[in-house]
This record gives structure tokens, sequence and C-alpha cells, in this order.
């Protein structure tokens, strides 16, 4: 019976500190901070099959990592300097229809996951593309050439109704 009120306590604990956080701090995780978010479990991991001195060590510290995670999120609202420290900055992959491969090379994204992002996209060849940005949530975003029709999604085909 005291494992089950363990896990319950740990559900709600959770529960409410995630809802703290809030939903757009979740949407917005960085790869960093999904990590830390994975540490949780580690942490109760004890607690919930330990003593009462497990689950307060375990309650300590994921009160005070889900702390850094805001903290490090305010901060990078707050300060653009702070912002490109924490998140990094967008990288130009593709300049008028020509590969930057010194930004693909230092990024470590070859020629086929590119083209792979054009082709999900609905780009077939290199010249159509203006700019392939890798933004700093780790998506590729493509602006096509003057004249090119931005393909339609399968997203856009779909009924609204």
């Amino acid at each position: 019976m005291a494992t089950v009120a363990r896990m319950a306590f740990i559900f709600v604990f959770l529960l409410l500190a995630l809802r703290v956080m809030g939903k757009r701090e979740l949407s917005k995780m960085s790869a960093f901070e999904l990590v830390m978010l994975l540490l949780i479990p580690e942490l109760f991991a004890q607690a919930a099959i330990g003593d009462d001195l497990s689950m307060t060590t375990a309650v300590i510290a994921t009160a005070t990592l889900l702390t850094l995670v805001l903290a490090t999120s305010i901060a990078s609202h707050l300060s653009s300097r702070a912002h490109k420290l924490i998140n990094g900055t967008p990288t130009v992959l593709v300049r008028s229809g020509r590969y930057i491969e010194e930004n693909m090379n230092r990024e470590r994204i070859g020629p086929d996951e590119l083209a792979a992002e054009m082709h999900k996209a609905g780009y077939v060849r290199l010249d159509q593309i203006k700019w392939a940005i890798l933004e700093d949530d780790g998506k590729i975003s493509l602006v096509p050439m003057e004249g090119e029709d931005m393909p339609q999604s399968q997203d856009d085909d779909a009924d609204p109704a």
C-alpha cells in the first residue's frame, strides 16, 4: 500500500510541476530540456520503492531541475545574448540555390538530408530554393526562389470540416 501512495504522490507532484511550467514551455522544449526531463524518472526510481528520505530527496532534486529549466527559459526570453547561448542561432544551409558547404559541414547535414527535406516540402531541384535555414529548434525552413510557387503540403489538401 505504501508503494501505491508513493506513486500517487509522484504522479500528483509531477502533474502540478509540469502544469506550472506551462504548455508553451513543453512545446518549445530544447534537446537539453528534454534530457533534463528524462532524468526525472531516474530521480524518482528509488523513491517509489524506498524510504521517506529518498522521496524528499527526489522531490527536492526534481523541483530544482524544473526550476533551472524554467530559469533558462526565462533568461532566454528576456535576453537575446542568453537566447543565443542557450538555444543557438539559425544557420543558412542554402543561399540562392547553392549549398553553403562550410555551414552544412559544421551542422553535419549532408546534401541527401537536405534533399529529403526539400522533397517533403514538394521541391524537386535545389535551384527552386532561395534559402534553406536550419532553425535553432532543428527544423529546416525552406524559402522558394521568386516566381516559384510554394508547394501545398498534404495537410492543405485535408478537408477542414
